[in-house]
């Protein structure tokens, strides 16, 4: 066995959650793509801490249709070239019923395909890119997609009374396709964007890059990146002495941009899927139960996961176990109350939804407002 069928292999052993030890049990195998290895670590582990903890409750429930839900994780890395092999050893060799990503773009674009192939649902969690659901119908999303959350910051942007706004755009997928919805809504509010400066996702230093930014003088600054990149950025703009209101996205929801960023944080708005002081029942006792099972406050990757393994679940209930088209329908049909909001799939199953803006304060992630505007956030249809 080489060293990567074996990794797969005790990934795939060490995350059957929560089952019964009595062989008697059938179980239903939930596939779940995440970065456990890599750049993107320590959002594969919130990911996969909000996926245990949807199969965990389900089991708790008694399971689906007198079977628990067996998770079989497989650590793509967050890149194309591991996903590919995960989703095909998922197909062919573990026989999944139903899929979820817990990873990125890039890796969930690769996926897609196979799993669309196999005719096998797949709902992914918070990669935002719109060729995901492009790759037929057998794809779901629960998150806003980019161009969407793209058009969402602009509209903070206006709500803030700014019009004079730099892009800063990271040079992938993520930050590619916010940017072209930012740039998509910006005439339409009266905004103006005064530059665009792109970087790349190695990048730690940005002295350059803040030259440029402070010499721009920009009244808010729409800036792209994963808490990695973000955190350092944030943290040399402020160092330099610039004072424009920044905002970022889903990428910069972790407790490890706060950390990274330090006291530079302070202020930083992000558009997100997940409100820290929500009072929707379902997003306080996601909340709780996800600090009791990890110690941990939550974040968007976990909300999101958690959710995009629970609608999964959802479906299997509702299709008494089956996959295929019959699942596929019953995951599109369905209506679902879940941390990140209330839910319900278009016809290209995308996601109509609120966006959540909080704003760093007192080292801690806290409300800042709602951005509803049912026409600026609406997804794109198979019409359109």
């Amino acid at each position: 066995m080489n060293l990567r069928n074996a990794r797969f292999t005790l990934l795939s052993v060490a995350a059957a959650v929560a089952m019964s030890a009595s062989p008697a049990w059938a179980q239903l195998k939930v596939g779940f793509n995440v970065p456990l290895t890599g750049f993107a670590a320590a959002d594969g582990k919130s990911a996969l801490e909000g996926a245990k903890l949807a199969v965990a409750q389900a089991n708790a429930k008694g399971g689906v249709a007198g079977q628990k839900i067996e998770l079989v994780v497989y650590d793509d890395q967050a890149t194309a070239k591991e996903a590919v092999p995960s989703a095909t050893r998922m197909v062919e060799k573990d026989n999944v019923v139903v899929a979820v990503s817990g990873s990125y773009s890039g890796s969930t674009r690769a996926a897609a395909t196979i799993f669309q192939r196999a005719q096998i649902p797949y709902v992914v969690a918070y990669a935002i890119h719109p060729d995901i659901t492009l790759a037929g119908d057998y794809m779901f999303r629960v998150s806003a997609m980019g161009e969407v959350q793209g058009r969402g910051g602009a509209k903070l942007v206006q709500t803030l009374g700014k019009k004079r706004v730099l892009l800063v755009t990271l040079k992938n997928d993520f930050g590619q396709a916010l940017a072209a919805g930012f740039k998509d809504a910006a005439p339409k509010l009266g905004l103006s964007i005064i530059n665009e400066y792109e970087y790349l996702m190695a990048d730690r230093q940005f002295g350059p890059l803040v030259s440029k930014i402070k010499s721009d003088n920009p009244e808010i600054i729409y800036a792209s990146g994963y808490f990695f990149t973000a955190g350092p950025l944030v943290s040399q703009l402020r160092a330099a002495g610039v004072t424009a209101p920044i905002i970022g996205q889903e990428g910069y929801d972790s407790d490890k941009f706060i950390e990274i960023a330090g006291p530079a944080s302070e202020g930083t708005y992000i558009t997100t899927s997940l409100d820290r002081d929500s009072t929707a029942p379902a997003t306080i006792a996601f909340l709780a139960d996800y600090r009791k099972a990890t110690n941990l406050g939550a974040d968007m990757v976990a909300a999101s996961s958690f959710t995009a393994t629970a609608v999964a679940i959802e479906g299997l209930r509702k299709s008494g176990g089956k996959g295929g088209a019959a699942l596929r329908d019953a995951i599109a049909s369905g209506s679902y109350d879940m941390p990140i909001g209330k839910l319900e799939f278009n016809d290209l199953h995308e996601v109509k939804k609120d966006i959540q803006v909080q704003i760093v304060k007192d080292k801690a992630f806290r409300r800042h407002s709602v951005i509803s505007d049912p026409v600026l956030l609406a997804p794109p249809t198979k019409a359109k």
